[in-house]
């Protein structure tokens, strides 16, 4: 009857009346809803409108999963472009989605896999739904920023209930196929192979009850009887958790679904579309889409940079403190033996017990039992000794961060190391070439900069140096994405690409305190700008020494831009006896918790002395802090130290935990716009060097071109 590249539509059994549309996009392992398929699926809707004979039709995935949502890369564009346009697209689609509702005889989606966002909007479109047990359906629009936007908050707070399908929405959460049902957003839930089968079964009863056919199709359309909505503060109160003022999705979506809920079906959509489309041109929607742009774009180079490696099936780590404690948890949980070595017991002991508590947090979140406590721990081989790493594929070496150390360290492992074996320096700021000086098979070492808590840290930087063969680089970037996390491979430079950008920011936060500026009032500040911690405290927690060590690194690496004027209060405070949360005080004085930290004297002391030139400005603060984060972040993407813009905004969100609703440096600038971020930048030209403008930006400005 039709067949085009995503959707496919025949007759099932003719004499019965009933048709079958599959949903199988070509070229791709999921479905998705695009522009294609929407035009698509409007040709389907004619063929079934012009058809006679037709009683029932069943919608159903050839694929694993039924629907994983709209086209996301088919966003920008849109909320970027002319409103004209993007307002025609989401008036388009809804009129096609409701071609495919009102179709005057019985419909039923067949759910399996994932059902998500327009997804779960398509199999709503539709009379009934059976889902597999396996199944998950949600509507994650909140998570990038948005709300649903082709009816799945008009049809699915008629169907659950304003409360419900709040719940389902806010939390942006995906629920299982049984609770689907519990809710009534299914009508029923088999077993996944039964569930085409029962689809038909229920869909031949639909199109022999055409009273219950209709019934079923005017539940979803049915205004709430009057008093069905609450006052509007009660709302508040309830899903109070949800609404962030840096999100605005939330608190959208909440506002949007008291409103239409005394609204006619096709007014409550025009809410609904009015509603998306002021989203969809806020700058955290269009941060949030280009997050998830950007990490599957992060993905697909991390494929493309492990394409030539060689497999690791026996790990081993060199060090067994709280970082190699960490990595050698995340191999074994990950399904790759690994073995952990130390010179001592007491280190060994710390490490498996630093895995352990690892696996215990993942009992208490029921993501395992300790059966699979112990499979996991079984693949972790604590030794004292070499016997055994001529088996072994890969090494990360995780010592002290001391270059004498590691270099001595990494020297005697090649020696015990089959020819193919791939060894890796865990640093965060030791140079990859210079730590090779020591090796005879320097074309089979690289970097591997893990980020602590390791369970926690999504990102690895995976450094290439002068001397870093491709297999090494690819085999490292493979094993990082074997283990569950994101790897983006950098070119070795002093801090690589995380520490290299994170440091002017620290440059910038020790400026102020010399100028008198109070670090609980930069904490604040930078905390209102998005940052889970403030400068002071975020040193607290890396610790004292760990942030000198890094710094003098930067220092010699750029004298120019990241020299000091004075001496560093973290050096000062160090000076003191103070490493921030390793012994309790630093910034702060953690003895009564981490929760309840309070100024330490030290530290309140040395910034009072100062010179006292607090009169700025919150937004002062805020442009002194971070236009020397952004602006080496430009250097870093200009001299090539990564590959491409995605790769260095993922770096500082995943590595250092910038702002998501900012979407990152670049996007940040990009935001603010290349011409204000250089006029703000000139205007603290009197700071120095680390204020100066590259001239390559202000040509990029010049010619107009954006990050993205």
């Amino acid at each position: 009857m039709y067949s085009g590249n995503a959707l496919r539509l025949e007759w099932l059994d003719a004499d019965r009346g009933l048709v079958e549309l599959t949903i199988d996009q070509q070229g791709s392992r999921v479905n998705s809803i695009g522009q294609a398929f929407l035009a698509e699926l409007e040709a389907v809707c004619e063929q079934l409108e012009s058809t006679p004979g037709i009683r029932g039709l069943l919608m159903r995935s050839a694929k694993e999963t039924f629907v994983v949502g709209a086209d996301i890369f088919e966003f920008p564009p849109l909320f970027e472009g002319p409103a004209e346009r993007f307002e025609h697209w989401v008036e388009a689609a809804h009129g096609i989605f409701n071609r495919l509702e009102n179709l005057p005889f019985a419909t039923l989606a067949a759910v399996n896999g994932l059902a998500l966002g327009g997804g779960l909007e398509l199999a709503l479109t539709a009379d009934a739904r059976v889902a597999a047990q396996s199944a998950k359906l949600g509507l994650p629009e909140v998570t990038l920023g948005l709300c649903p936007g082709w009816g799945g908050t008009v049809r699915t707070s008629r169907l659950l209930g304003v409360e419900a399908a709040l719940t389902l929405m806010l939390s942006g959460k995906p629920v299982r196929a049984a609770e689907a049902a519990e809710l009534g957003l299914v009508d029923r839930c088999v077993a996944d192979d039964h569930v085409r089968a029962s689809a038909l079964e229920l869909l031949e009863q639909l199109a022999n009850d055409a009273a219950a056919c209709i019934e079923l199709k005017a539940r979803k359309q049915r205004t709430p009887a009057p008093g069905a909505e609450e006052d509007g503060t009660a709302w508040q109160a309830r899903f109070g958790d949800c609404l962030k003022p840096d999100y605005p999705a939330a608190q959208a979506i909440l506002e949007t679904l008291i409103a239409h809920a005394r609204q006619p079906f096709e007014q409550a959509l025009a809410s609904e579309r009015d509603c998306f489309q002021r989203l969809g041109h806020t700058h955290c929607a269009q941060s949030l889409v280009g997050l998830f742009i950007n990490e599957q774009r992060v993905r697909q180079a991390g494929r493309k940079a492990a394409a030539a490696a060689q497999p690791v099936a026996q790990a081993a780590v060199l060090g067994a403190g709280i970082m190699g404690g960490g990595i050698a948890y995340q191999s074994a949980v990950t399904g790759t033996p690994v073995v952990l070595k130390d010179i001592r017991q007491e280190a060994l002991d710390l490490g498996i017990a630093t895995a352990g508590k690892a696996l215990d947090k993942q009992i208490q979140k029921g993501r395992l039992d300790n059966a699979g406590k112990e499979r996991c721990l079984s693949l972790i081989d604590p030794v004292l000794t070499f016997e055994g790493f001529d088996r072994v594929d890969l090494v990360v070496e995780a010592v002290v961060e001391n270059e004498a150390i590691k270099s001595a360290v990494l020297a005697q492992t090649e020696a015990e190391l089959n020819a193919n074996s791939i060894l890796t320096s865990n640093t965060s700021t030791i140079s990859i070439t210079r730590l090779a000086e020591a090796l005879e098979r320097p074309e089979r070492f690289c970097g591997m900069h893990f980020f602590n808590p390791v369970p926690l840290m999504p990102l690895v930087e995976v450094i290439r140096g002068v001397h870093s063969s491709d297999e090494a680089v690819a085999t490292a970037v493979a094993y990082a994405m074997q283990m569950g996390k994101t790897p983006i491979v950098v070119n070795d430079c002093p801090g690589f690409l995380v520490n290299r950008v994170l440091f002017p920011y620290f440059n910038a936060f020790n400026r102020l305190l010399h100028e008198g500026v109070d670090f609980q009032r930069i904490d604040r500040v930078m905390e209102a700008f998005g940052w889970p911690m403030g400068p002071a405290y975020l040193a607290d927690v890396i610790g004292l020494d760990t942030m000198v060590h890094a710094d003098q690194v930067l220092q010699r690496g750029y004298p120019e831009r990241m020299g000091h004027d004075h001496q560093p209060i973290i050096e000062v405070l160090l000076e003191q006896g103070s490493l921030g949360q390793k012994n309790g005080r630093g910034f702060y004085d953690y003895s009564n918790g981490a929760r309840n930290r309070v100024p330490t004297r030290e530290a309140q002391a040395l910034v009072s002395n100062r010179a006292q030139g607090s009169e700025l400005s919150d937004q002062a603060i805020v442009d002194r802090m971070m236009i020397p984060l952004c602006l080496e972040a430009f250097l870093c993407l200009d001299e090539g130290v990564v590959g491409s813009p995605a790769e260095v905004d993922i770096g500082m969100i995943l590595g250092l935990g910038f702002p998501k609703f900012r979407g990152g440096a670049l996007r940040h600038m990009d935001h603010v716009g290349l011409g204000e971020f250089i006029r703000r930048a000139d205007a603290l030209k009197g700071q120095g060097p680390l204020y100066a403008v590259p001239e390559r930006l202000r040509r990029r400005c010049d010619s107009g071109a954006t990050f993205f």
